[in-house]
């Protein structure tokens, strides 16, 4: 066991605050990051620019008259498989760093971020789909917030002009309520304080308050919690 995770799966409601961390972590110092938040160098990983790009290609196919592949003219998936096949892609994606770089938890945490609501198969369902390699590495970090704070910062954060933007993209009202409205995570936590079973593995998991919006305000705030939470999931973890 090193000093860092070596993956970190970041989940949450839209908005909550996964990419605010991300990058609150990303400014401090390499050893302080290792010392308080067991971090080290920072890989990621986000469904979200796979997803924005089948948006994209389905777009041009429409265009160019033929048929849309993944999603409808109304921007929704047209089957609940392709959320599986996102995390699928994930873990792909996880397997081609490993082979570039084999000896790449040595120094670095792959910090694997993505979203789920109970109307796609939530956690439960995505969890089933992440590969052995991920599931051995990894731990879970859950920013908590309700709905209402989802519906409240996706509206804050959302920049027309950058639709494609990790920090500013968004979702209508309409699509944010069908999608992510309903959360199955209390379920997926409810058996134990500790840990979630994913068939015979059992991932450590801690929660992230983030109801007061610490994260949007930042600096040594979001610091000392976020320092105390990972502090908690590191013991499980090792």
């Amino acid at each position: 066991m090193n000093d860092h995770f070596s993956v970190l799966l970041l989940n949450a409601r839209p908005a909550a605050g996964k990419s605010e961390i991300i990058d609150y972590l990303r400014n401090v110092d390499a050893s302080e990051r290792i010392r308080r938040f067991h971090i080290g160098k920072m890989r990621e990983i986000d469904d979200f620019p796979m997803l924005w790009t089948w948006f994209e290609e389905d777009a041009i196919l429409e265009e160019l008259g033929y048929k849309r592949l993944h999603t409808d003219s109304a921007g929704y998936f047209k089957h609940n498989g392709l959320w599986n096949l996102l995390i699928r892609r994930i873990c792909l994606e996880y397997d081609k760093l490993l082979i570039d770089t084999p000896e790449l938890h040595a120094d670095t945490t792959v910090i694997i971020e993505f979203s789920r609501g109970s109307e796609h198969g939530g956690y439960t369902e995505a969890y089933q789909h992440l590969s052995e390699a991920v599931l051995a590495h990894a731990a879970v970090m859950y920013v908590d917030v309700s709905y209402e704070e989802s519906l409240r910062k996706n509206r804050a954060r959302f920049n027309p002009d950058k639709p494609d933007s990790i920090l500013e993209h968004g979702l209508s009202d309409q699509k944010l309520e069908r999608l992510y409205r309903y959360s199955d995570w209390e379920n997926v936590m409810k058996s134990d304080s500790a840990y979630i079973p994913v068939g015979p593995r059992r991932l450590p998991y801690a929660v992230f308050d983030n109801g007061d919006d610490v994260t949007t305000r930042g600096g040594e705030t979001l610091g000392k919690r976020l320092e105390a939470v990972l502090a908690r999931l590191w013991k499980s973890y090792v």
